[in-house]
């Protein structure tokens, strides 16, 4: 019994412990070194919550630039790649469809060269970056749709350029642009 009672009490003391002060801890730290992420790199606009910068979205229509595919709709509950091989014929068919919708949306010759994050969804379906020349592909079409004049089609490439992450330090991974804050600098734009 004595036994017995020992293991409740160090239950009892280590489920306090690691379960509430631990966790309290470490989120009180990383509020403290890391303010905007530990939140969850969250962003509003005029008071109301649009969604994080890390988490792809999916912006329909010809005003806005579009994300790559996600093979879970952006889903975050069951994010993931849709594990075709790529030897499947309905992988091919999948990115031939894309390729050739992105042509036709956004005015392109049909032997233009679509990079490969327009048609190909990312690992977790969820990526919110798409490389400098996929968005600046979107800018003609953008530009018809909104009604833009010359000056402010150069404004809308300027603004592709201006949001275009560098590779960390210089030297790991590519240039990227986040498409959920190009689209949000682009409706101040506007």
């Amino acid at each position: 019994m004595k036994q017995i009672i020992i293991s409740l009490r160090m239950l009892g003391i280590m489920s306090l412990l690691l379960g509430l002060v631990y966790p309290l801890l470490i989120t009180g730290i990383a509020r403290a070194a890391f303010p905007d992420g530990a939140d969850g790199s969250l962003v509003g606009v005029d008071d109301t919550l649009r969604g994080s910068r890390l988490i792809g979205q999916q912006m329909e229509g010809a005003r806005w630039f579009h994300s790559r595919p996600s093979a879970t709709d952006y889903n975050m509950l069951p994010s993931g790649a849709s594990n075709l091989a790529l030897t499947s014929r309905e992988l091919h068919e999948v990115v031939e469809a894309r390729r050739m919708k992105f042509i036709i949306d956004n005015g392109l010759e049909a032997d233009a060269v679509v990079p490969a994050e327009m048609v190909f969804a990312s690992a977790s379906g969820l990526d919110p970056h798409i490389s400098p020349a996929a968005a600046r592909m979107q800018v003609g079409r953008i530009a018809r749709a909104r009604g833009f004049s010359r000056m402010q089609r150069q404004r809308l490439s300027d603004l592709v350029e201006s949001m275009t992450e560098r590779p960390q330090f210089e030297i790991l991974g590519c240039a990227r642009v986040n498409v959920f804050m190009l689209n949000l600098a682009l409706d101040k734009l506007q």
